[in-house]
């Protein structure tokens, strides 16, 4: 296989496999507090909060990935911003397609979590207030403990996905080499270039990641019935 696998095609698994990384550790930092609020909160505001977090999950990824071009570009206000600051623009570059990803990937990261939260209730937390423990000891004793088979399933998720995204990463990073050029990308060079033989493999192995995923997380399903009573 590494006869017919260029050194390209390994620089863009390498770089899709950082990115995924990135994105995925990102996301459980920020998807898990922001899933609590959501399973926990009644405020007015948790309808178009939850709405925001689901639109990556409707909108065409190039029409997500246009906006984020023109937020992180010359004329946008964090491109401006980051300009000012002297660190230049993010757009076309490794940072830029990272915030395109975790942007896109939010709902992967998001929704399993608070389903797991939304499914442990309100008893076990209600147990540990009579033992007079705080809020912030529930959550990180309780909660997330019992939040486990959610945090693995948005874990994969988001870490498949990320590797599988096309559309956002291209519009916001283009087709660089060793920048911002990921599997998909490289998939499409080669088919462009009519390069069936090297784009096959990288197809091939995309399809056996995809299947390898969808088998996690059926066995994780039947494992977590099984636990339950």
């Amino acid at each position: 296989m590494t006869s017919v696998m260029s050194p390209d095609a390994w620089q863009a698994i390498a770089l899709t496999l950082k990115l995924a990384a990135f994105t995925t550790i990102i996301l459980l930092i920020v998807a898990t507090p922001l899933a609590w609020w959501l399973s926990q909160t009644r405020s007015k505001w948790r309808a178009p909060i939850s709405a925001l977090v689901t639109l990556p999950l409707v909108l065409p990824p190039t029409v997500l990935g246009f906006y984020l071009l023109m937020l992180l570009g010359p004329q946008g206000w964090v491109g401006r911003l980051t300009e000012a600051l002297g660190v230049g623009l993010l757009s076309f570059s490794f940072t830029g397609i990272l915030l395109g990803s975790i942007v896109f990937s939010l709902p992967f990261s998001v929704q399993p979590i608070q389903y797991a939260f939304e499914a442990i209730g309100r008893r076990p937390l209600d147990v540990a207030a009579t033992l007079r423990a705080s809020p912030l000891d529930s959550f990180f004793s309780v909660a997330l403990p019992l939040a486990k088979p959610g945090l693995f399933t948005a874990t994969v998720l988001t870490f498949a996905h990320t590797v599988g995204e096309f559309g956002v990463v291209l519009m916001i990073g283009g087709n660089i080499p060793g920048e911002t050029r990921v599997v998909s990308t490289q998939i499409f060079g080669h088919v462009e270039a009519m390069e069936y033989s090297q784009a096959h493999w990288l197809a091939a192995g995309m399809v056996v990641f995809s299947f390898a995923v969808l088998l996690c997380l059926s066995l994780l399903k039947k494992r977590s019935d099984r636990v339950l009573p």
